[in-house]
């Protein structure tokens, strides 16, 4: 399949002109200079809306509990609701304190699973295991940058990353809408 056949079938499915495509590159890099500008409030209020999501997942979580058949659906389904709304008042409450907890489970996430991919790179060597290996190593060293800059790091990681996502998804889209406008 060329670039060409890739770009017409993607017009397809959206249909939208190139400049859309464009605009809405434009917008997610202005969206995450603005949050790279400001990292602190972007995880504080990152860790709020988490909030608010599992405080309403719960709530949907608990009503379908009564729809449950038995006594074990009810009650798992219950326990599950309930403990989303714990975690989503308690991220509620005070989602500084959050934000620091979440931060640091995240930075562990990324040294376990680093581990793991560096373990799998040896077992998978010779289908691109050095991918793995390089990708392992980074999210150990990530892991451990957050952790020993912990807990001050709590108040910039999430907002940092969040910014960093948004500008590097931002590029794509201007890219690809350079690349429909170049085809068109």
């Amino acid at each position: 399949m060329t670039t060409t056949d890739t770009v017409h079938k993607s017009e397809a499915l959206g249909g939208a002109p190139w400049w859309a495509y464009g605009l809405l590159g434009v917008a997610l890099i202005a969206a995450s200079l603005f949050i790279l500008t400001h990292v602190v409030a972007a995880t504080i209020v990152s860790a709020i809306l988490f909030g608010i999501i599992l405080v309403v997942s719960g709530g949907f979580e608990i009503a379908h509990a009564f729809w449950a058949k038995g006594w074990a659906g009810f009650l798992s389904n219950l326990a599950v609701g309930v403990l989303y709304v714990l975690a989503g008042g308690a991220l509620l409450y005070n989602p500084v304190a959050s934000s620091l907890l979440l931060t640091l489970v995240f930075a562990a996430s990324l040294i376990v699973s680093g581990a793991i991919r560096v373990w799998l790179s040896y077992r998978y060597w010779r289908q691109l295991g050095w991918v793995l290996l390089i990708s392992g190593l980074i999210g150990i060293l990530a892991g451990v940058v957050i952790l020993t800059g912990w807990p001050v790091a709590g108040l910039w990681v999430f907002g940092l990353c969040l910014g960093i996502d948004l500008l590097f998804f931002g590029v794509w889209w201007v890219g690809y809408a350079l690349l429909v406008r170049r085809f068109a």
